[in-house]
């Protein structure tokens, strides 16, 4: 359900154009289009289409489909050995016996099946071992002898090359009289997979995507981009660099034989000048295709773009003529541009994302209500929570959410990862209940008293009774027409759990991270969402997009709606979620003096809403000028900018209907600035705050004294009968 209109739209005044052009900017799309993974090789994709457009018009029949798959065949054997070469340029190293390794297993195949007539399927597995032990030989050297890779693979190459030499020489006569009519051979050659694809091609496909999912997918792929990052943070991380390191120059051996290995199914041929200069060649195509010759970037995409690039290049300029040694100095002058390319492009796309992917847009909101102390509106401003009791002060930073349980121990998340636990008279006892990591935010016991936390960067999870930290869910299905990938979580926020066991939860942007939320509220646009986990299938599912920074989530009493608050809207919304009205989205207060954040239950069936921020004239006016905004973010420092004031704590209180009944505050801040949350327990009411150092707590006359949160949810435990 798309309701980014309905929320945006029906509180925005002015101009129709003018919030268009904000809503839907082009730089906004720019800017989410440059921040995509896939697009750090564009230059080198756009330039391989670019090569192959340009030949295909100046060539004869070059766009032919026998062409086509005689250019497929021969490009299969660089392939491999590109693959090789970009494996060890992204682990930080460099093999320059790619190209010697290919032809030294060549001359293997060639040797074990022309002269030792060995079976295919042995001499695949010789050919391939012998390129293994080779890259073994370079692991060894480099990983646990420490020697350079630069040195170490230079002369791995010359000594390949002499014993191809010399072997060739020797064995011409045999090697050039032997022939093998096996149809296995004659496949890896000359077959057809697929009817239409060269066989050797379909492998490199195959051996492609299998590399793609190990590099990105598994934990080798990751340590060896984390060394290619950095070997010292690898080292300290825990990753066996050394064996890392050797295996990585073994995957090297092996991908070059396999080059080898179809080339001499195709050719049967061997000579002192085969897989001459592929080294070259391979690491041209790996610079080209994007990945850094620092280590730490690059995949096999890349790698296979750059290879396509210097193949049809070498093959265009041969078919028109141009001499070897003229073919050599334009692929080292391209290996120059592109070395400079990749540089450039690498520093200024981030600085570009940047500069342009804050995109403010217009909210235009209704003059707030009054809240002077002599307004007399509910929202007049007091002192009744400048009397409240300290719990915790100085032991804990930034209890953004608070909740208790049938204890009545009091828990709370901190800005270092803990959930922290106060027990005992006046809660003295403090114990660290849980470590989660992340930025543990709202927080709901289940059923079976099990805490569920929303974790901002990591998603939702839950804590055990006895402590125990177990995963719920860290993504959810992914839009289909959205740029920036929505599946992951970033800043799951505040949820609340349903009668039927379904956790409703928020998360508040999909734009910027847990570090730089802040700036979704700079950018103003509706780039939240509301989500539903269901325990019982494991399944989570997005139920309404586009929301503006939605937050605090709490579960109607009657359990048949879920209400959110709308931050930056300074709005409360209700989601049915049962009966006659079952998805349908309502708007139950506007136009709040504040942003609201956490919503809870209170003992007589109304709720309370605490609000973070309260709105002045100044932050209005800016929220109406996106151009103003922008300029503010990208000229002036982060402590000077304009931003609601949080040194006002309040806390409101409002009925089923949307009327607001009361309120509570903390006129300067003394005690509570920046109230997020607010829990009704047994008579008294916590607070807690996002930058706050303590926990309050102050009585609320009147209020049921054995009302808990636990039980309005899930009613009185059952009691043992005595035996």
């Amino acid at each position: 359900m798309n309701t980014g209109v309905r929320y945006n739209g029906a509180l925005l005044h002015g101009g129709l154009l003018r919030r268009l052009y904000h809503r839907w900017s082009l730089k906004l799309l720019l800017s989410e289009l440059l921040a995509k993974r896939w697009m750090e090789p564009a230059i080198p994709f756009l330039l391989m289409w670019g090569l192959i457009a340009y030949f295909a018009a100046v060539t004869p029949n070059y766009a032919s489909f026998a062409n086509a798959s005689a250019l497929g065949r021969q490009f299969a054997d660089m392939g491999f050995v590109v693959m090789a070469m970009g494996l060890v340029v992204i682990s930080g190293g460099i093999d320059l016996s790619v190209g010697a390794v290919f032809a030294f297993a060549n001359l293997t195949a060639l040797m074990l099946l022309q002269m030792f007539h060995l079976p295919v399927p042995v001499v695949i597995v010789g050919t391939l071992l012998a390129g293994g032990m080779v890259g073994a030989i370079n692991g060894y050297l480099v990983g646990y002898l420490k020697s350079r890779p630069f040195l170490t693979t230079l002369v791995t190459l010359i000594i390949l090359r002499a014993v191809v030499d010399l072997l060739s020489q020797r064995y011409s006569v045999p090697l050039a009289m032997g022939s093998d009519r096996s149809w296995l051979w004659a496949y890896l050659g000359r077959g057809l997979a697929l009817w239409t694809v060269p066989s050797n091609l379909m492998m490199l496909a195959v051996v492609g995507l299998v590399g793609h999912i190990m590099l990105s997918r598994s934990r080798p792929g990751w340590h060896l981009t984390a060394l290619g990052s950095s070997r010292k943070a690898a080292r300290h991380a825990g990753i066996a660099v050394e064996r890392t390191l050797f295996f990585t120059y073994v995957m090297s051996g092996l991908l070059a034989a396999a080059g080898g290995l179809f080339y001499a199914a195709r050719l049967s041929s061997t000579g002192s000048d085969t897989g001459a200069g592929w080294e070259v060649n391979a690491l041209t195509a790996v610079v080209l295709g994007g990945v850094s010759l620092s280590g730490g970037r690059g995949t096999v995409a890349r790698m296979l773009i750059g290879a396509v690039i210097v193949f049809v290049l070498v093959n265009g300029l041969v078919r028109m003529g141009l001499p070897g040694p003229m073919t050599s100095t334009a692929l080292g002058a391209l290996l120059l541009v592109a070395v400079g390319i990749d540089m450039k492009w690498a520093k200024n796309r981030l600085k570009t994302i940047q500069k342009i992917y804050l995109n403010p847009t217009v909210v235009e909101l209704r003059p707030a209500p009054s809240t002077a102390a002599d307004s007399g509106t509910p929202y007049a401003e007091n002192d009744r929570l400048r009397d409240s009791r300290e719990i915790g002060l100085d032991c804990v930073e930034g209890p953004e959410d608070v909740i208790l349980d049938r204890e009545d121990r009091l828990y709370c998340g901190t800005r270092d990862g803990l959930i922290l636990r106060f027990s005992g008279p006046d809660f003295s006892t403090r114990e660290v209940f849980a470590r989660i990591g992340g930025r543990p935010l709202g927080m709901a016991f289940d059923r079976e008293d099990n805490l569920i936390i929303c974790v901002g960067g990591m998603g939702l999870y839950g804590v055990k009774p006895d402590g125990t930290v177990y995963k719920l869910t860290d993504e959810t299905n992914r839009s289909w027409f959205k740029l920036n990938d929505d599946a992951r979580l970033r800043l799951a926020d505040d949820l609340d759990i349903a009668p039927d066991g379904k956790i409703y939860f928020s998360e508040a942007t999909i734009r910027y991270e847990m570090h730089s939320w802040h700036l979704d509220g700079m950018e103003g646009r509706a780039n939240g969402r509301m989500i539903c986990f269901d325990p019982a299938t494991g399944k989570t599912q997005t139920l309404i997009k586009d929301i503006c920074f939605p937050n605090g989530v709490c579960t109607a009493h009657d359990g048949q709606s879920i209400l959110f608050a709308s931050t930056w809207l300074c709005s409360i919304f209700r989601y049915w979620i049962a009966g006659p009205k079952k998805g349908q989205i309502e708007t139950l207060i506007d136009n709040l003096p504040g942003y609201p954040d956490n919503i809870n239950r209170a003992s007589d069936g109304s709720y309370w809403l605490a609000m973070v921020g309260i709105r002045s004239p100044a932050f209005d006016l800016a929220m109406r000028n996106p151009g103003f905004r922008l300029r503010m973010v990208k000229q002036v420092p982060p402590d000077e900018w304009i931003l609601p004031g949080i040194n006002n704590g309040c806390v409101v209180k409002f009925t089923e209907q949307g009327e607001v009944v009361e309120s509570l505050w903390d006129p300067g801040g003394r005690k509570h600035a920046t109230l997020t949350s607010m829990r009704e327990h047994k008579g008294k009411l916590y607070l807690g705050g996002l930058e706050n150092n303590r926990i309050g707590c102050i009585d609320l006359p009147g209020a049921d004294p054995d009302w808990n949160g636990c039980d309005s949810y899930w009613g009185k435990p059952e009691v043992a009968r005595d035996l």
